[in-house]
């Protein structure tokens, strides 16, 4: 797998790390997958959080793709978050719209959209092809 990487702004929950992990790096063919945490993401991204949160994410997710190249940014939510406490096809909609945000934000990256259910299992549930049509 070499050194390529890619990135994930995925929840905090330790329980959605590994599975996360381990699908981008089936799925991007990747070694590396730098991980930008937060408390509900999709909620800061593609809610109605603190629009401070939503620079900040965007900021690191930048980091990751300019000083590794990253293939890919995958935008994460997940069942039984305890910081965006709200019905999972609430959350699926932020997903979507935050999905958007970093594909508007990151126009040469393949942007996913990932749904961890209540198996800890991954769907990829959006996808975003980069704006030169390359990627993914």
């Amino acid at each position: 797998m070499g050194g390529s990487f890619c990135t994930a702004a995925n929840c905090m929950d330790g329980r959605v790390q590994i599975p996360v992990i381990k699908y981008l790096q089936d799925r991007m063919g990747v070694a590396y997958v730098d991980m930008i945490t937060g408390d509900g993401p999709v909620r800061s991204l593609g809610g109605t959080a603190d629009p401070r949160m939503k620079a900040a994410l965007l900021r690191r997710i930048g980091v990751s793709v300019r000083a590794h190249e990253s293939r890919a940014v995958a935008v994460v939510a997940h069942a039984d978050c305890a910081a965006n406490q709200v019905p999972d096809e609430q959350q699926r909609r932020e997903l979507a719209v935050a999905v958007e945000e970093v594909a508007r934000a990151f126009p040469a990256a393949t942007v996913l959209g990932l749904w961890i259910d209540e198996r800890w299992e991954v769907t990829e549930v959006e996808r975003r092809a980069p704006a030169d049509g390359a990627g993914a």
